[in-house]
């Protein structure tokens, strides 16, 4: 009986271990030299040419992102509904209301010609999500936005190291959040981090992650408390050193599909696009739930249905609005693993599985 091939596997090494210890020993838990020093490196590592800031977890980030670009009860910000609940939801906290607008077919990501339908003269910014490591159209949805007069941020919760044009994710937008779960291309434990387009977004990032205050005692804004512990920060500091290999091997395990994949759509890559693959997803015309149901049953391979109530239709929002693409992706949208764990052997069971079972209409 063969093992199961998860479809994400966190990976955390004596490394980390050792980091966690070293933070444990100095008595300094809370944020401190350690969450300093992670900031730092983060925006060096993936180039992004301006500052970042810790948080607590990716929801907290976007939250924060959007409180320190004023966003506010009454305003609008349009979203994909295809992405996970917490792009909405963080807009959602701020009082102000999520729009929902469809997606392109080939990459998942915010369509141009859709976010330019949804605006209205409530709308104050456009939050694209570089869904599964593939970074979003940002030259044309730029292009909307300064049209409009609106801002742009950034949800790269799934993509570290990607890019578009030479230009990374996480320096395009009036801030950008990344996602440090565990089951991420990188992780800390939990956390997010946040990159800023000025001083001023930086500010008030670090004034609303703790309580309002930039000096103790003398809070200017009401804040939260969102800060990242310098136990987290230790292991993300110590994950930067090892993502750049993670994310090739990524892109190697996703190139060898893509060969060899039969029978299903396997993911495209726009021109001037890096994809770094945190999900690799194909879409399965007919059958998918058969499929991943057989896969896992017959062949030990697991997979991930992600987002099969697309947020529009979730209760929090249930938005009345004609979303052709997310819809049908919702359907047909399936992972495969790709995480660096797998061998040969497990890349060619996957292969074999699926070319299989979708021959045989699962």
């Amino acid at each position: 009986m063969n093992e199961l091939i998860p479809p994400a596997k966190p990976l955390i090494g004596d490394e980390e271990r050792a980091a966690v210890d070293r933070v444990m020993r100095s008595g300094m838990l809370a944020q401190g030299p350690e969450v300093a020093a992670f900031e730092t490196e983060f925006a060096d590592h993936f180039g992004l040419g301006r500052a970042c800031v810790a948080v607590n977890s990716g929801t907290s980030g976007l939250h924060l992102g959007l409180l320190a670009s004023g966003v506010k009860p009454g305003d609008e910000v349009i979203v994909p509904s295809f992405t996970f609940a917490a792009t909405a939801n963080s807009v959602a906290l701020t009082g102000a209301t999520p729009v929902f607008a469809d997606i392109r077919p080939e990459d998942f990501c915010l369509d141009p010609a859709a976010v330019e339908a949804a605006v209205t003269d409530r709308t104050v910014g456009i939050m694209p999500v570089h869904l599964y490591g593939h970074p979003a159209p940002m030259p044309e949805l730029q292009s909307v936005a300064d049209k409009h007069g609106l801002k742009v941020f950034e949800d790269a919760a799934q993509a570290h190291g990607a890019s578009l044009g030479g230009t990374p994710v996480g320096a395009f937008g009036h801030f950008a959040m990344f996602s440090l779960y565990p089951t991420k291309n990188m992780t800390s434990g939990e956390g997010g981090m946040v990159s800023a387009a000025d001083d001023e977004v930086e500010r008030m990032l670090r004034l609303y992650r703790n309580q309002g205050m930039e000096k103790q005692y003398h809070n200017e804004v009401v804040g939260l408390n969102n800060r990242m512990t310098d136990i987290h920060a230790a292991i993300g500091r110590e994950q930067l050193k090892k993502v750049d290999a993670w994310t090739r091997q990524r892109q190697e395990n996703a190139a060898f599909l893509s060969v060899n994949l039969e029978n299903v759509v396997v993911p495209p890559v726009a021109d001037g696009a890096v994809h770094v693959y945190h999900q690799y997803t194909i879409r399965v015309p007919e059958g998918r739930d058969e499929l991943a149901a057989a896969l896992k049953e017959q062949y030990a391979v697991g997979s991930g249905m992600f987002y099969p109530v697309p947020n529009h239709r979730l209760k929090p929002f249930q938005a009345d609005v004609d979303l052709p693409e997310t819809e049908q992706a919702a359907l047909e949208c399936l992972s495969l693993p790709v995480h660096p764990s797998l061998s040969e052997g497990d890349l060619e069971r996957i292969v074999s599985a699926v070319n299989t079972l979708a021959k045989a209409g699962a």
